[in-house]
């Protein structure tokens, strides 16, 4: 973890350059389990950016597991300057949590939520995961109401998917386990809606849910196509016109900065896939994507290009017009990415 950490400073360092202002507003520590780092570790890190970029940040979120909220952490955390958690709840059932092999008990995901509430975090997201096969949808109205009782600012919530090359991706090719069907994962999902849009929660974004003050502010920036820079191995950046990736091999990263060279590949984009991205992204949130924008930046006339396949999917109550910007209406949302698709160059 001690060279892990050297060589992110490192990273930071070498790649100070990459974003094309030195000022950053939110920092997020996640893609893992940031929070077994040690916080002399996180503090060292958190040192390196505030000296090569700035210290004047308005969200620092960690990603934690439950059972890694001791109240040590937590104090030690609330000193360093991070304001944000987001717990890995996943489940208040005791046998899905064995299921996803969590560390975690109910008990504990109560608890660590009250320890934090405690020490005095006032942001912190839930992450829930929907689309358990059962016979009904009893145990996903129970996980989502014990989770609004929680009453977190911030509620994320991803379909459950089976991946290839995983524990439940082998189980599922040996017919030990059968996922859930289509329809009862959308289901889930207008559950999922409906009970957060009861208890005040905004759907900023297809998976995620806020109080009207609780949007995470990093999570919108990548909707909103703001270049941020990513550190560490696996880690993604972007400048506003490229993205690129780090290695996610530990060792080919460490080497690479013992070089003193950035573990960084380089992904050109066109014009054509900048826009796609904008679409995609922009379809997924609340603020939709503006067709005046789209005509400005990229020369595009999605009004007449795709004047047909908006009038079809306009017919099916799927979008929410605003002038010339584009949202998607709830039932829409079910089918973000495809609609997204549709208006593709």
């Amino acid at each position: 973890m001690d060279q892990m950490a050297e060589m992110i400073c490192r990273e930071l360092e070498i790649r100070s350059e990459y974003l094309p202002i030195k000022k950053l507003d939110t920092i997020y520590f996640g893609g893992g389990t940031p929070s077994l780092l040690k916080p002399k570790l996180i503090e060292k890190i958190l040192d390196q950016i505030a000296k090569t970029f700035n210290s004047d940040w308005k969200e620092v979120t960690l990603e934690a597991n439950p059972d890694d909220l001791s109240e040590e952490n937590l104090i030690s955390w609330k000193i360093l300057g991070i304001d944000r958690l987001s717990l890995g709840i996943q489940s208040f059932d005791e046998e899905v949590l064995k299921f996803y092999n969590r560390a975690h008990s109910a008990e504990e995901s109560r608890s660590a939520i009250a320890k934090a509430r405690k020490v005095g975090f006032e942001k912190f997201s839930l992450d829930l995961i929907y689309g358990f096969p059962q016979t009904n949808h009893e145990l996903w109205k129970r996980d989502l109401s014990e989770a609004i009782v929680q009453n977190p600012g911030h509620i994320s919530s991803y379909a459950l998917t089976v991946e290839p090359k995983t524990a439940l991706g082998n189980w599922t090719k040996k017919g030990q386990f059968r996922p859930a069907d289509e329809d009862f994962v959308a289901e889930q999902f207008e559950i999922l809606q409906e009970q957060t849009e009861k208890a005040g929660y905004i759907q900023y974004e297809v998976s995620n849910f806020g109080k009207p003050d609780q949007f995470a502010l990093h999570n919108t920036n990548y909707w909103k196509g703001v270049p941020y820079l990513g550190v560490g191995p696996s880690a993604h950046s972007f400048d506003g016109k490229n993205r690129g990736a780090n290695p996610s091999n530990n060792s080919l990263y460490i080497k690479s900065l013992e070089k003193n060279t950035p573990p960084f590949t380089v992904d050109n984009l066109s014009d054509d896939e900048r826009l796609n991205e904008y679409i995609l992204t922009g379809l997924r949130t609340l603020w939709g994507i503006d067709f005046e924008l789209i005509h400005r930046d990229f020369g595009q006339d999605l009004l007449t290009s795709k004047k047909t396949i908006i009038s079809q999917m306009d017919s099916e109550g799927w979008l929410l017009w605003k002038d010339k910007n584009l949202s998607l209406s709830k039932s829409g949302k079910l089918l973000a990415d495809s609609i997204a698709a549709a208006l593709f160059i």
